[in-house]
């Protein structure tokens, strides 16, 4: 029986093969929530010194596959049986093979979010064309989030991305109809532009970045215009739960800037996964 065959009858491998995949992604997603910041940066002081007329300085190669990953303390050069999901990190004990500096748990942790979100993916959809989509929206969530936590950033080069594949599988109608995927993009964007200026006028602050527009834009594409309000309410209420309690508890200063992308894919994935459900209730109420 080949492999295709195994997973459209067997539900129960069908979960565990996409979860195992999903935790192989997990790790490569690690690699993309250090590396595209940093790739971004770069790009930037290049740019600056050239509008500045100064001589650009010719830097080694440095992306998503170049060079090989190295421990940030001791430049380690990585080997492959380092990098394998979860069993390397506990081979190793959570240290680099050379240094001994401990090994952030965000790595392990992405990768078994990632395997988890994923293996739930295949469960909700089973298999076809619908989990492959699903599976592409939730990773760049997972990446989105991180690399907001990390750096307050949303990058371009994940979001708008993101926007157009949604758009493009929506064409025949695949989470929701192209009309309302046209229309989710503009008012998922619009909608947040608003409240920024708004907010920006009547304070005289920022209260987000044009990465959140650009975001609920791609979720707008992706799940249609009727997901949005429950995007927004789902992720401002979190937010704001969050928000409170890490003032409290971490007694940060209330001027802080709190990334807002990981409750927006928090929310997303709640319409994704409940949101015909959840507005079938509310509507049916009213």
């Amino acid at each position: 029986m080949s492999l295709i065959s195994h997973l459209q009858e067997s539900s129960a491998f069908l979960i565990l093969f996409v979860a195992i995949i999903g935790l192989m992604v997990g790790s490569f997603l690690n690699v993309v929530i250090y590396r595209l910041p940093k790739m971004m940066e770069r790009s930037w002081l290049q740019q600056c010194a050239e509008l500045k007329g100064e001589s650009v300085e010719t830097l080694p190669a440095f992306n998503i596959v170049t060079p090989r990953s190295t421990c940030p303390h001791c430049h380690h050069k990585i080997a492959y049986w380092e990098n394998i999901p979860i069993l390397s990190y506990l081979f190793l004990r959570g240290r680099c093979l050379e240094c001994q500096v401990p090994i952030s748990l965000r790595y392990p942790f992405v990768e078994i979010f990632t395997g988890i979100l994923s293996g739930f993916v295949a469960w909700h959809f089973g298999f076809g064309v619908t989990m492959i989509a699903a599976l592409i929206f939730v990773w760049a969530l997972v990446a989105l989030s991180a690399i907001d936590i990390d750096t307050q950033l949303l990058p371009d080069d994940i979001t708008l991305p993101l926007m157009w594949l949604g758009l493009l599988y929506n064409i025949h109608g695949g989470f929701t109809d192209l009309h309302s995927a046209v229309i989710g993009a503009a008012a998922g964007y619009l909608s947040l532009w608003t409240i920024y200026w708004v907010f920006k006028l009547v304070t005289g602050k920022e209260g987000m970045g044009y990465g959140d527009f650009k975001l609920l834009a791609a979720i707008g594409a992706w799940l249609g215009w009727s997901m949005l309000p429950l995007v927004i309410l789902s992720s401002s209420l979190v937010g704001a739960i969050a928000g409170i309690g890490l003032i409290i508890a971490a007694k940060l200063n209330k001027s802080v800037m709190i990334p807002f992308g990981p409750y927006l894919a928090g929310g997303a994935m709640i319409a994704l996964f409940w949101g015909q459900e959840i507005n079938h209730v509310y509507f049916g109420l009213f």
